[in-house]
């Protein structure tokens, strides 16, 4: 396995990649989560005139535009959390958690809205 093929792997590129250019005094918190949205943004603009149905097997030219969205989507996530010093696996772990305690299976499974009586 490269150094690219894991999590710290591909954290240590995007490090390497921005520091070789002297872009970390561009990237503060507020800069990336606009980034981030921007990313999202275009990401959704792929799928903005598409049938929902139609949306689940995608084209080729989307499935690539779509690669490559979600690809600036994760590496500005990444830069973000070195940035802030958040721990992206611990705290998806831990979301996962604090979801399951607010979405228990009995009372959420199959259904889509967010609200819940618990």
């Amino acid at each position: 396995m490269s150094s690219g093929d894991s999590l710290q792997g591909l954290i240590e590129q995007v490090n390497a990649f921005a520091d070789e250019r002297d872009w970390r005094q561009f990237h503060s918190p507020k800069n990336l989560t606009m980034a981030l949205a921007v990313e999202a943004a275009e990401l959704l603009e792929i799928f903005q005139w598409v049938d929902s149905n139609d949306s689940l097997v995608l084209t080729d030219a989307q499935r690539v535009a779509s690669e490559h969205e979600v690809a600036d989507i994760l590496l500005y996530l990444l830069r973000f959390c070195e940035m802030t010093g958040i721990d992206l696996i611990a705290a998806a772990q831990d979301k996962i958690k604090l979801n399951a305690q607010k979405y228990p299976v009995e009372l959420a499974k199959g259904k889509a809205t967010r609200s819940i009586d618990l």
